[in-house]
């Protein structure tokens, strides 16, 4: 270990030769964490149920950053066999796996007064997809995460974690869940030299949103919300995520993290 009197930094902030998987990497945050992971000379397996936008987020790395940097699975998270599959292909293509980005995410309107069918068909949807596909992931890529000298998982929840609204009951539980997870997973693999942190978006323009709120409604709620005044960038999510994932990001872990333009700082 460096000692603290050390002047001269030695950690290392390169992705470099690294070898991630990120769920919904299609579109939104999950391609723009794909294409920057790419940029910083990571390898990145895109896994999105979406065959087309995962071809497409592909052919746009290989395009920018070299043929040999991005693998393309198409996966259902909310398959367990499709998550187990992503981690086969990894390691059978990479040979490696050092990073864990859990992004995909979905959402359904559902509320404690909906009707008994459609509310547990919801319920059960989205936890799935959000919460118990995050920790399926994380197991399935264990073995080869402790083999990394710098095992990262960052999973990606919601701001609606903290603060939420009428009509997402499924969705905020199931992101309340993932910041719970997010500190037992980092408590349970500290010792082995993994971290797990937590991102917590807050209002991104991405295409879930877009379908949600028309953009005349994002701009009146951003300013109305966020201290910066705007809907975020899906990058800018992207850049904390890359931040987590570097090797030198040795101490920060259970962290959550909330990348929302000021969203749950501000009162008025």
């Amino acid at each position: 270990m460096r000692s603290p009197d050390d002047a001269l930094p030695s950690l290392s902030r390169s992705v470099a030769g690294r070898v991630a998987i990120i769920t919904g990497a299609a579109s939104g945050m999950g391609r723009a964490t794909a294409l920057l992971l790419a940029a910083e000379g990571a390898r990145v397996v895109v896994a999105d149920r979406n065959t087309e936008g995962v071809q497409r987020v592909v052919a746009e790395i290989a395009e920018h950053y070299g043929p040999d940097l991005a693998l393309g699975v198409p996966c259902d998270v909310a398959e367990r066999a499709d998550l187990q599959r992503v981690v086969n292909e990894t390691v059978a293509w990479a040979g490696r796996l050092d990073i864990v980005v859990n992004n995909a995410g979905t959402s359904r309107r559902n509320s404690t007064v909906q009707d008994e069918d459609e509310f547990e068909a919801a319920w059960q949807h989205v936890l799935d997809v959000n919460l118990t596909a995050q920790i399926r992931l994380v197991r399935f890529a264990l073995p080869h995460l402790l083999e990394s000298d710098a095992g990262r998982v960052v999973n990606i929840s919601s701001t609606e974690a903290m603060i939420t609204q009428r009509g997402v009951l499924s969705y905020s539980a199931s992101k309340a869940g993932i910041v719970g997870l997010t500190k037992a997973l980092a408590v349970d693999l500290g010792y082995h030299g993994i971290t797990v942190n937590c991102i917590c978006p807050g209002p991104v323009d991405t295409p879930m949103t877009r379908v949600a709120y028309d953009p005349q409604v994002q701009a009146a709620y951003a300013k109305a919300r966020t201290a910066v005044r705007r809907y975020g960038l899906p990058e800018e999510v992207a850049q904390m995520t890359l931040n987590l994932c570097l090797p030198a990001s040795s101490f920060t872990t259970g962290a959550i993290i909330p990348v929302d333009g000021g969203l749950t700082a501000r009162h008025t």
